[in-house]
């Protein structure tokens, strides 16, 4: 695992129909001294733009390689059928997989759904992406099948969509390189998680603007030992005052036999001297 700080600024990838403006917003006003910048990659090439250091973490769909990427699931979004406005299909509030077997449904190669075997009648040929499919919808030609936010992405004023009950869903999740688990990648996963500013789990923002500018920083895992100690040495310290406490009051024999006794015992050694 590398904690090197290359940039003072923070890399972030994101496909098609993610939004990831929440995020850039509080980014912005927690470290104001480091940009972020976005890159935008389709979702068969966001994996390799993370392998190749083009991007320091990026919003991705799920499947990736977890042997080589850490993920931390975000959301799965709902499944929808992307159909021309005056399509039977509207006038049901959601369509099952088994609706659309008499239809052609047009299967991109750039689909993220993964579909094992898609419902329907195959088109004639597959669309290169799923803009092209949603053109060749709006011409009459199929049905297309699409994460919601994809369907958003790729609006027509003559389409329209409806969920659809039990086809794949799409997750996504923030995702990185394990081995390059940042100060900066631990800033944004402190943001997507909702933590607050002084987040014990994360670094405080001076910390982490102060080592992005020299060019250091520490592994993810990497957190100062200090704070562990810290914590563990005032617990020590609490339970030997209360000790102190308890033999202080022991001495003075106000309470119990244990008081007089340990009292008997110093007037002793006063006759003996």
């Amino acid at each position: 695992m590398t904690g090197s700080e290359t940039s003072p600024t923070f890399r972030l990838a994101y496909v098609p129909g993610v939004t990831p403006a929440k995020w850039v917003r509080t980014w912005n006003e927690r470290l104001p001294d480091v940009p972020l910048t976005l890159v935008q990659a389709p979702a068969a090439d966001a994996p390799g733009t993370l392998r190749d250091g083009a991007a320091d973490a990026g919003i991705l769909r799920l499947p990736v390689d977890r042997t080589f990427f850490s993920a931390i699931p975000l959301y799965t979004e709902t499944t929808v059928v992307v159909v021309p406005k005056d399509h039977l299909l509207t006038a049901v509030e959601e369509v099952s997989v088994e609706d659309l077997a008499e239809e052609v449904v047009l299967h991109p190669l750039d689909d993220v759904l993964g579909w094992d075997q898609p419902p329907g009648e195959p088109a004639f040929e597959r669309p290169a992406t799923t803009e092209d499919a949603v053109e060749l919808v709006a011409a009459g030609v199929g049905l297309l099948l699409v994460p919601q936010s994809l369907a958003r992405l790729h609006h027509r004023r003559d389409l329209t969509y409806r969920p659809v009950v039990g086809a794949p869903q799409s997750g996504v999740a923030l995702t990185w390189p394990e081995e390059a688990t940042t100060d900066l990648v631990e800033e944004f996963i402190g943001i997507v998680r909702g933590r607050t500013v002084n987040s014990t789990r994360g670094r405080t923002r001076a910390q982490t603007a102060d080592r992005a500018k020299d060019g250091q920083g520490t592994g993810a895992r990497g957190k100062p030992a200090t704070a562990r100690g810290g914590r563990a040495t005032g617990q020590k310290e609490g339970s030997g005052a209360s000790r102190t406490a308890k033999s202080a009051r022991a001495g003075k024999g106000g309470k119990g036999g244990k008081g007089t006794k340990g009292g008997g015992r110093q007037g002793g050694a006063r006759r003996r001297s």
